[in-house]
């Protein structure tokens, strides 16, 4: 874990590199040092029906959600939180510039207890990088 999706609007795609911006969030995710780099996935869905504020289609926007497994305290979600977050921004600084556009982030926890997991991924990756 985590698992982030980022939903956006399909306008986005002619001004960000989504791919690039997936991949920025999963280096971000992994400097955090709070999550197995193992268990990181970012995905993202484009919405392709939005209205947003007053109906100009110029208006886009990206929510980002980060699931992750129940157990580690305020301070350190928080703290990751901030960190994704501000990676997302400093990505998207030129297109916050200079287009219409809102970024948020939510952060939740998933119970384990309601969330079985089965990877084979740690099996296929150099033992140099398990050190999570």
């Amino acid at each position: 874990m985590p698992h982030i999706t980022l939903d956006y609007s399909t306008n986005l795609e002619t001004l960000i590199d989504i791919a690039a911006l997936c991949d920025h969030l999963r280096c971000a995710a992994i400097t955090t040092g709070v999550f197995p780099m193992a268990g990181i996935r970012v995905r993202a869905f484009a919405a392709t029906h939005v209205s947003l504020a007053d109906g100009d289609p110029k208006h886009g926007y990206i929510d980002i959600s980060v699931r992750l497994r129940g157990g580690r305290d305020l301070d350190t979600r928080q703290a990751a939180s901030e960190t994704i977050f501000t990676a997302a921004r400093d990505f998207l600084a030129p297109a916050l510039q200079q287009h219409s556009l809102a970024l948020s982030l939510e952060m939740r926890d998933i119970d384990p207890a309601l969330s079985p997991k089965h990877s084979t991924i740690r099996d296929h990756l150099p033992q140099d990088a398990l050190h999570d």
